[in-house]
């Protein structure tokens, strides 16, 4: 018998090497793999209650169950751009019920996979269709924005002055000065509010001066906001700076999220509205938008969006709704008040006003990767190493012992 020998193939995926972990969610398996028994999770940004448990929201649980006896109901596929009645009523909440551009026909909604999907069809639309491959991201911004853009094409992502971390503000003027810079057609993203990761948004005097230098300079706008209603307590309040815009004649995207303000982590319940100056557009603009879905999910998930269109669109519900927001953002208020109280009353140096000045789900705490560092390996307290936590991690428990942890190591203290 002869036996010939087959030189072992090399495989198709030799030679991938292998990514740095998504620091977020990394952290979180951290801090679920801790035994510590005084271990405080600040990363992942999803609310916790009081005991630091997940809440379902009472009016999401019930229009849930009214959907599951919905004997009409069934599971067809949604159209590709999803399902109308939600967008419909998502780009209301965002552009406001009166809204000018609502009612000339010049808006409409996209139903999309969260925040990131929202942000992503968007993105590759204005690449593919516009041909824009310039964006401009805050700096900093959310951990998932330069990747979005940058795998839908765009060439070039650039930042924008964002954070003067000396005096923890936004630093207005060097923003400015750097949209000044852009050249024309080129995207701005901007946070709608609560600014992940600092927390600090411009006052509305400083988004008209943002609005008037974009108009001139002619670049896109492309609004970000995933905590709507969360942020402040009031969706109207929250969507100043988007109606603002509107009113100044911009057209625009908006991403939309119902991930944080509905609890929905899981059900990926996005839109992307769009407003456009002139509605002869909008069917151009809807049946190129129908391919990016065909080629990337083909057509959303359905359950996430009839609850939020239900609980909108019934007034009863929409009220429970707006109760249950108030109380999620008053939580976080109180969590601010008292990590700051905590930490003046414990002379740690430094000044924490930025703390109870900031707004939404995360605070930029000032605290330097090093710090960082110790307290997760000596305190057991995890957070994200440009010092970003999540309020809704504290609790009247816990919020003492972080302070106490966050004195300690920006006093210095060693491992």
């Amino acid at each position: 018998l002869i036996f010939s020998s087959c030189p072992a193939k090399m495989s198709f995926f030799a030679g991938i090497p292998e990514a740095a972990p998504i620091e977020v969610f990394h952290m979180n398996n951290l801090y679920i793999q801790d035994p510590s028994p005084n271990k405080v999770n600040l990363t992942i940004g999803a609310y916790r209650t009081e005991e630091g448990k997940p809440w379902v929201l009472p009016v999401v649980h019930n229009a849930e169950v009214a959907l599951a006896e919905d004997a009409s109901l069934n599971h067809e596929y949604l159209p590709v751009l999803g399902f109308d009645a939600f967008s419909k009523a998502a780009t209301a909440l965002v552009l406001g019920e009166d809204s000018p551009a609502i009612a000339e026909g010049r808006a409409f909604g996209i139903q999309c996979l969260s925040g990131t999907g929202s942000l992503r069809l968007g993105a590759e639309f204005l690449h593919s269709q516009c041909k824009m491959d310039t964006v401009y991201v805050s700096k900093p911004t959310w951990g998932n924005h330069k990747l979005v853009f940058k795998t839908a094409g765009f060439k070039e992502v650039r930042d924008y002055t964002y954070w003067d971390a000396t005096n923890r503000r936004v630093d207005i003027e060097g923003l400015i000065k750097d949209l000044e810079a852009a050249p024309e057609r080129a995207v701005v993203i901007l946070h709608g509010c609560a600014h992940n990761p600092t927390g600090m948004d411009p006052t509305q005097e400083q988004w008209k001066q943002i609005c008037e230098v974009i108009k001139r300079k002619n670049l896109f706008t492309f609004f970000d906001i995933a905590y709507q209603g969360f942020a402040s307590g009031d969706a109207d309040a929250d969507a100043w700076a988007i109606r603002y815009f509107v009113s100044q004649g911009v057209e625009m995207i908006v991403a939309q999220s119902f991930a944080k303000n509905f609890g929905l982590y899981n059900e990926r319940v996005g839109n992307l509205t769009v407003v456009v100056n002139d509605k002869n557009t909008i069917a151009g603009i809807k049946s190129q938008a129908s391919l990016c879905v065909r080629a990337n999910w083909s057509n959303p998930p359905a359950h996430g969006a009839r609850i939020v269109q239900k609980v909108l669109s019934t007034p009863a519900l929409r009220q429970e709704w707006f109760d249950c927001i108030k109380s999620m953002s008053s939580r976080i208020k109180e969590m601010r008040a008292a990590l700051k109280g905590h930490l003046e009353a414990l002379g740690t140096p430094g000044t924490w006003n930025h703390i109870t000045q900031q707004i939404g789900m995360f605070s930029y705490t000032g605290l330097n990767p090093d710090q960082c560092d110790q307290l997760i390996q000596k305190h057991k307290v995890y957070l994200l190493r440009d010092g970003r936590i999540n309020l809704c991690g504290l609790n009247t428990k816990n919020v003492e012992y972080v302070a106490k942890a966050i004195d300690d190591v920006v006093r210095g203290a060693k491992l």
